[in-house]
């Protein structure tokens, strides 16, 4: 199945939840200042609510907000029992520590996941977990690459392979190239989030039943965006970019909010 058919299926299935329940969720976005990708994120987030019955609540704060007005109304709002989510936008002014921001959000009410505590898994991992099982990936025992380890994609993508039972390997800028080309070629599932447009292609080995998986998003010179995988390569399933990963991330965000909706 396609990601935009599976995602439109899945949010279907949590529009038809939200309408049994006895009132609308409400996911709390918090931004600071006008970064336009983030302004962009927020409005694809906010419409992924509306389309499901949601609520979502943005609160805007100019760049030269004090880091402790951001915490108090954080704080403010993982004791207001109307709201069931709460995320911070990315990024925020050098001035806040992001550090703080996550460690003042409520692990009840965290939907990005991005804490420790969080009781939500990381959005772009789950969404990648879920659509994979969705397809019948086979996990156990799989070799799977993870290109990447940022604490929001890289490392929690390898911690939930690894409890799917996966063999996980785990590249980053450090890894000879030699190294690399190895494990590329020995692998059953490439998740790759660099960020680099078209960093790996045809000169690389893939095996035939390989399904990569392209987190990475740059736009090119052409204003269009692309991934870290070139386009058509010679593997069993490789997601798209655009309409891809990013469509899972949004999905796993709404999914996460259920979730603290259902355990409230």
């Amino acid at each position: 199945m396609e990601i935009k058919e599976y995602v439109a299926l899945r949010k279907n299935a949590i529009k038809a939840q939200v309408e049994t329940l006895s009132r609308k969720p409400c996911l709390s976005i918090i931004t600071v200042g006008h970064d336009p990708a983030s302004e962009a994120y927020v409005r694809g987030k906010k419409k992924d609510a509306a389309e499901v019955g949601i609520e979502a609540k943005q609160t805007w704060f100019p760049e030269d907000i004090t880091e402790q007005t951001l915490l108090d109304t954080i704080r403010a709002q993982n004791n207001d029992p109307s709201i069931d989510g709460i995320l911070v936008q990315l990024p925020v002014p050098k001035s806040i520590s992001v550090e703080h921001i996550n460690a003042t959000i409520d692990p009840k009410k965290d939907v990005d996941g991005f804490t420790p505590t969080s009781h939500f898994r990381p959005c772009t991992p789950r969404g990648i977990i879920d659509y994979l099982t969705a397809e019948g990936f086979p996990f156990r025992g799989a070799n799977a690459v993870v290109v990447g380890r940022s604490e929001i994609v890289g490392k929690p993508m390898a911690k939930l392979l690894l409890e799917k039972d996966c063999n996980v390997v785990q590249l980053h800028s450090k890894t000879k190239e030699e190294d690399r080309r190895f494990y590329f070629a020995h692998a059953d599932l490439i998740v790759s989030a660099i960020g680099k447009m078209h960093l790996w292609d045809n000169s690389y080995s893939y095996r035939p039943s390989a399904w990569l998986v392209d987190v990475g998003i740059t736009r090119g010179e052409d204003g269009h965006l692309h991934g870290d995988f070139v386009p058509g390569l010679p593997v069993a399933k490789q997601t798209p970019v655009p309409g891809g990963v990013g469509l899972l991330t949004r999905l796993a965000l709404l999914e996460n909010l259920m979730e603290a909706v259902s355990h409230r």
